[in-house]
C-alpha cells in the first residue's frame, strides 16, 4: 500500500453459511479524508467494517489499513484505528471525566489526564465533566463516546451512524468535530442514515450494493450520474404530449406522466440545460404552463437510482469506504 491510502483492499469476501455477505469488495480511501458509506440494508456495509476493524476475518481477498495487513498484522491495525458503533461504550455510572481517564488507562495513553481535559473541551463537555454519564442527554453521550474513541489519536476512525436519533443541534456539533478531525489528518469512514449529512461531510462516497462497491466518487460526481429532474405542469391534459415532446428532445430521457396533476417530468444529465432554456423551448412549442421546475439531484436521488433498494443479502444493518476493482489496482500502481 502506498502512503496515499489509509484503506486499500481488493476482493474482500465473507460468507455466513449460505449468505454471501461480501462478493469482492474493492476499496481505496485517501488519507485525511471523510469517506461516506451508503447502501441499502443488507448491502454488506457492516460486514465490511467488521472486516476492516479486525472483528471478522475475510474468507478471500486482502486489505491494508493504516499501512498494515488486515490479517497478518491485525494487532497493529487495532493500534492505529478507533471505532464508534451505534451503541455507546461508556459506563453511565461514571462521570464524563472518569470515563475518558478510564479509556486512557486501558489504552495506555501517556498523560491520560491531560488528554482527557483536551477532549472534554473539544466536545463541549467540560461543564458536565463531573456529572454521571447517566444524567447526560443522548447527544452528550454520543459526544462522550466519540471522545473516548479519540483518546489515542487514531489514524483511521470508523463511525457507524454516529448521529442517529440525535436532535439537529447535536448532529451539527458531531459533524463539526468529524470535519475537524479530517482537516487534522485523521481518515474517517462514516456510515449514516442521513444522506444530507454524507453530502455535507464526505469528500468521497462509496455506494455499497449486494456485497460490492457499485459506485464511488465525490457527492457532485455521483449526482452528475443521476441528473437534474425537470417537471412541467400544464393547464390542460391535451397539451401533455407536446410538453413531453419538448422534455424528450431536451433531456433525451423517457418522460414520466402524472396525469392527476397534468404534469410530466424527465431526468436530464445535460449540464447545459437550465430553467430559462426549458421555459423558452416550451413557449416556442406553444405549451401553456402552470408551473415549470428544474431540480438538481440530491443524494437521495443517487441512492434510489444507483442501488438495489430493499436488498436483503444479509440480516445486518451495515459499513465501508471507496473504490472499484479497477481503480484500486490503478491507484495503487
Amino acid at each position: 500500500m502506498t502512503s496515499t491510502y489509509a484503506v486499500l483492499s481488493e476482493g474482500l469476501e465473507k460468507r455466513f453459511g449460505e449468505v454471501h455477505a461480501l462478493r469482492g469488495l474493492d476499496l481505496a480511501v485517501a488519507e485525511g479524508t471523510v469517506c461516506g458509506v451508503l447502501g441499502p440494508n443488507g448491502a454488506g456495509k457492516t460486514t465490511a467494517v467488521r472486516l476492516l476493524t479486525t472483528l471478522l476475518r475475510p474468507d478471500a481477498g486482502s486489505a491494508r489499513v493504516a499501512g498494515h495487513d488486515l490479517v497478518r498484522e491485525a494487532a497493529a491495525v487495532r493500534r492505529r484505528i478507533a471505532v464508534t458503533g451505534q451503541e455507546t461504550s461508556i459506563d453511565v455510572d461514571l462521570t464524563g471525566r472518569q470515563n475518558l481517564r478510564l479509556f486512557g488507562r486501558l489504552h495506555r495513553v501517556r498523560g491520560p489526564a491531560g488528554r482527557t481535559e483536551e477532549l472534554l473541551d473539544r466536545f463541549g463537555l467540560t461543564e458536565a465533566a463531573d456529572r454521571p454519564a447517566a444524567t447526560y442527554s443522548g447527544g452528550m453521550r454520543r459526544r462522550l463516546d466519540l471522545a473516548a474513541s479519540l483518546i489515542r489519536r487514531p489514524d483511521v476512525l470508523f463511525l457507524d451512524e454516529p448521529t442517529t436519533g440525535l436532535d439537529p443541534a447535536s448532529r451539527t456539533a458531531i459533524r463539526h468535530v468529524v470535519r475537524g478531525l479530517a482537516d487534522e489528518g485523521t481518515t474517517v469512514l462514516l456510515t449514516t442514515q442521513y444522506l444530507e449529512e454524507a453530502d455535507r461531510l464526505a469528500d468521497d462516497i462509496a455506494l455499497v450494493d449486494r456485497g460490492r462497491v457499485a459506485h464511488t466518487g465525490s457527492p457532485a460526481q455521483l449526482k452528475a450520474l443521476v441528473g437534474a429532474h425537470a417537471e412541467v405542469v400544464v393547464t390542460d391534459a391535451d397539451v401533455l404530449a407536446a410538453a413531453a415532446g419538448v422534455l424528450d428532445r431536451l433531456t433525451g430521457a423517457q418522460p414520466s406522466f402524472d396525469r392527476e396533476r397534468n404534469a410530466v417530468g424527465a431526468v436530464s444529465t445535460d449540464p447545459t440545460l437550465t430553467l430559462p432554456v426549458l421555459v423558452r423551448a416550451l413557449d416556442a412549442a406553444g405549451v401553456p404552463l402552470l408551473d415549470v421546475s428544474l431540480r438538481p439531484p440530491t443524494l437521495d436521488d443517487v441512492f434510489l437510482r444507483l442501488t438495489e433498494t430493499g436488498g436483503t443479502e444479509t440480516t445486518e444493518t451495515e459499513t465501508t469506504a471507496a473504490g472499484t476493482a479497477g481503480e484500486v489496482k490503478e491507484r495503487a500502481a
